[in-house]
């Protein structure tokens, strides 16, 4: 059994200092936003008891998609890198950019360069766009979809190269008989949130994806907890969202930090995969509140089917 744990949007604090220079941008939105709000909600104090429990129960590997800063600036970069190494190194952790770490244009190659050790292919290869990992039999198939955008857009692409490539690796990576892991920032269906922030190119994604399988597709994006499906010529294909990973339980607008733990077994053909989520409470403590098996898949409505 391969145990993987996935948390997202993690937006690691507290904010540094913000230089002058740095409010020429749409950085002054988001600034306003994290002392109006933000800073209320994502709480560091939340992230650091969910990661604590996250290493407690020793996953084989652990996956997190997007959204570490807040604004993109160098010193969020050194501060997340240092959260990163907590959780371990580039062998048992792997990292996609979210928009919030390509805030502004030519951010995401600064975060690239910061965070190489978790963001490299078997090869050793930083990728600022889709590269693949594979720990025993998981292939990481890591699908980037950060992109600077206009003040008030938080909206991604994955661009018709990386779709090319997608083509490409999934076919590759089911004739290996490999558990197809795809990790994405924004959530697949381009209806799953509002305009401004969905996923441009979400229908062409789900297209390949349905055309050639994958076994589990992960994302975070909406800092909600969620289970849909992508359709296609087999079976289902199960989509999970988490919650962000450092809400803090009072907030009393968006559900409190959580992370799912994936337990994977099983083989080409018979894959088995149950999820386990676990939230922070409003007591601090980590706790288990839902269990729900992924794979297989369906029932005979062919609906995904929970425990």
């Amino acid at each position: 059994m391969f145990t993987v744990a996935h948390l997202s949007d993690p937006h690691v604090g507290p904010l540094p200092a913000v230089p002058a220079a740095a409010f020429a941008s749409k950085r002054v939105l988001g600034f306003l936003s994290w002392q109006w709000r933000r800073r209320h909600v994502h709480r560091r104090e939340a992230l650091d008891r969910l990661s604590a429990d996250l290493c407690e129960q020793r996953p084989d590997h652990v996956v997190v998609t997007g959204d570490i800063t807040n604004l993109s600036l160098p010193e969020e970069y050194a501060l997340a890198a240092d959260w990163l190494s907590g959780l371990g190194d580039g062998e048992r952790v792997t990292v996609i950019a979210g928009n919030h770490d390509a805030y502004v244009a030519g951010a995401l190659e600064k975060s690239i360069a910061r965070w190489s050790e978790w963001m490299t292919d078997d090869q050793g290869r930083p990728h600022s766009g889709l590269f693949v990992r594979t720990r025993g039999r998981i292939a990481l198939v890591c699908v980037s979809t950060a992109v600077a955008t206009k003040p008030g857009f938080a909206s991604g692409w994955v661009g018709d190269a990386q779709l090319a490539e997608l083509d490409r690796v999934l076919a590759d990576l089911a004739a290996r008989d490999l558990f197809r892991l795809v990790l994405i920032h924004h959530p697949p269906d381009p209806e799953a949130t509002r305009w401004r922030k969905r996923l441009e190119d979400g229908d062409a994604f789900r297209e390949v994806v349905g055309r050639h399988g994958a076994e589990l597709v992960l994302h975070g994006h909406s800092h909600r907890n969620e289970v849909s499906a992508v359709c296609g010529d087999g079976e289902p294909i199960p989509v999970v969202g988490v919650a962000s990973a450092s809400v803090d339980p009072a907030n009393g607008e968006i559900p409190s930090a959580a992370y799912n733990l994936y337990r994977i077994d099983g083989g080409p053909g018979r894959w088995r995969c149950t999820m386990e989520r676990r939230e922070l409470t409003a007591e601090h403590t980590v706790e288990p509140v839902e269990r729900r098996t992924l794979l297989p898949a369906t029932d005979e409505r062919g609906a995904l089917t929970g425990e």
